[in-house]
């Protein structure tokens, strides 16, 4: 997965752009072809006319200049877009009508830009797209006296309607819709299989992130509850925060179970590694479970 070199790797790798990335891909990882992209990483700073405020624009004519120089490089290094990892729709289940449609036509951009790539799915969830970042409480309901959220429940019916919308787009060019656990309502993987469930298109599904857990007890029983949701990419990541609860064997070994043949993306989030180095430690652990798919714990 392609986020940012920190400082001591651009001292020693040097300074590289998105642009540079699949190239990097192909010789600091040997046998891996497949890239999943971060959003907020798009784009020639230098140049304002690709940006929307701080947002990178792939509608815009130097935007998909960008994009098409994007696809071309990894086309020359024998490497490919898999999956976006997209950051930029935002008010996607919002209740003001025009702020969630507005919401939806910035995904409909990125969907675009996924076919511009050749990428086959792109994460559709910002902190800010399905809600408040932090989920609201539940509070007791005054008539029949039991505990009712009385905000998320709008919010899934408005998130609904913009996956519905964004499948049906992204269904005609041939890229999938996804939800990853990332804050607001996707923290909850009921929430997510709520959604699929209920949007029922082939072109909506989860893409798990092995990490993005509130608690612990979330670690493995939340990587069950998406592992069928799942058919394209998923976060394999390690995360520092979860300690020797980390257990990338485990979580890649619940995704076969749950019948997930697509691709395990490599995320180093934070940890006694740098990034690249743990990068490959990921790498190893991913080959590890593929090679020996013991029984899911």
């Amino acid at each position: 997965a392609g986020t940012q070199l920190s400082d001591d790797l651009k001292k020693k790798n040097g300074e590289i752009t998105k642009l540079d990335y699949p190239q990097f891909t192909k010789d600091t990882f040997p046998g891996v072809t497949h890239m999943d992209i971060f959003s907020g990483l798009f784009g020639d700073v230098s140049d304002d006319s690709m940006f929307t405020g701080r947002q990178f624009d792939p509608s815009s004519a130097p935007g998909r200049k960008w994009l098409e120089t994007l696809a071309s490089r990894a086309a020359a290094a024998g490497t490919k877009v898999q999956h976006i990892s997209n950051n930029a729709p935002t008010n996607l289940a919002d209740s003001d009508a025009a702020a969630r449609k507005a919401g939806v036509e910035i995904g409909k951009k990125w969907l675009d830009a996924a076919v511009i790539l050749g990428a086959r799915s792109v994460r559709m969830n910002s902190p800010q797209a399905l809600g408040p970042s932090i989920r609201p409480n539940a509070i007791v309901d005054p008539e029949t006296r039991y505990p009712k959220n009385n905000e998320i429940v709008p919010l899934l019916h408005n998130a609904i309607e913009s996956y519905k919308e964004m499948a049906d787009y992204g269904g005609d060019r041939g890229v999938r819709v996804t939800i990853e656990n990332h804050w607001g309502l996707a923290a909850d993987p009921i929430n997510i299989r709520i959604i699929l469930d209920t949007v029922n298109h082939p072109f909506c599904e989860a893409s798990p992130d092995f990490c993005n857990w509130e608690h612990e007890l979330m670690l493995f029983n939340g990587l069950k509850a998406l592992a069928p949701y799942s058919h394209t990419n998923v976060h394999a990541k390690y995360w520092d925060r979860w300690g020797e609860r980390n257990d990338v064997q485990r979580s890649v070994r619940i995704m076969l179970a749950g019948g997930f043949k697509g691709t395990f993306a490599l995320e180093y989030e934070a940890g006694p590694l740098n990034g690249i180095e743990g990068a490959k430690y990921l790498y190893k652990e991913v080959l590890a479970a593929l090679s020996a798919p013991a029984p899911v714990i």
